[in-house]
């Protein structure tokens, strides 16, 4: 059997909405292998995000079962789901959210020290993943200085930096063009195939699957089909 990195048993989550209640998502069963790619397509309202957010921890399903690294957090403390997403797991909003008084190296070394990475190494790692990235020029301007693409590739560095095992990146290219959306796409591939780095993303773009190694499409909050 080929490892797994995350796994899920019949996940489901539900939201009261006056006397009734609404699911989001519906008995979700599925693996991720790492060192993989893998997207969660579907359109707006299928439960794609509602997945990405269970599967990194940032909420508890109710009902069934998530495992990371053989591990089952759902009914984990608090406390030590929150210590495995500070060290184990990196985030990209489609929002970006970067500080914008800071430049992008600040971004990036700054979420080093949130994630309590060796005082010694911040510089160089923050450098390392910069550079990586293609913002050795860059480094040093701020946000606004920066076109959309550019932003996108500092919060990937942020991401990377603190070498998690994986990266969760929700709707990344929804603000970009289709040609800066790729390109993002592209760099995502590469942290896979040189870094040995899980990705899961999220995406209603149908350009974007073809370069994914794994892609599970949801509709009303199950999986309807997976390749």
């Amino acid at each position: 059997m080929k490892p797994v990195i995350i796994r899920t048993e019949g996940v489901s989550r539900c939201f009261p909405s006056g006397r009734e209640v609404v699911y989001a998502l519906k008995n979700v069963s599925i693996s991720i292998e790492p060192g993989t790619l893998t997207i969660l397509r579907g359109r707006s309202g299928s439960g794609k995000t509602t997945l990405i957010n269970l599967l990194g921890a940032l909420d508890k399903p109710s009902s069934g079962k998530i495992y990371f690294n053989g591990n089952e957090i759902t009914g984990m403390a608090e406390s030590r789901r929150d210590l495995i997403r500070q060290k184990e797991m990196g985030f990209v909003f489609q929002s970006i959210a970067l500080i914008s008084m800071m430049s992008a190296y600040e971004n990036v070394e700054f979420a080093l020290r949130v994630a309590g990475y060796d005082p010694k190494e911040r510089k160089k790692r923050a450098e390392e993943c910069l550079a990586f990235l293609g913002l050795q020029k860059r480094m040093h301007h701020r946000p606004h200085e920066l076109s959309g693409g550019e932003q996108q590739r500092v919060a990937i560095a942020r991401a990377i930096a603190h070498r998690p095992r994986v990266v969760f990146a929700d709707e990344p290219t929804a603000e970009l063009d289709t040609h800066t959306g790729l390109q993002v796409v592209k760099v995502f591939k590469d942290l896979v195939e040189k870094e040995g780095l899980t990705v899961v993303m999220t995406t209603h773009d149908p350009s974007m699957v073809e370069i994914a190694d794994r892609v599970f499409t949801l509709e009303d909050g199950e999986i309807v089909d997976e390749r």
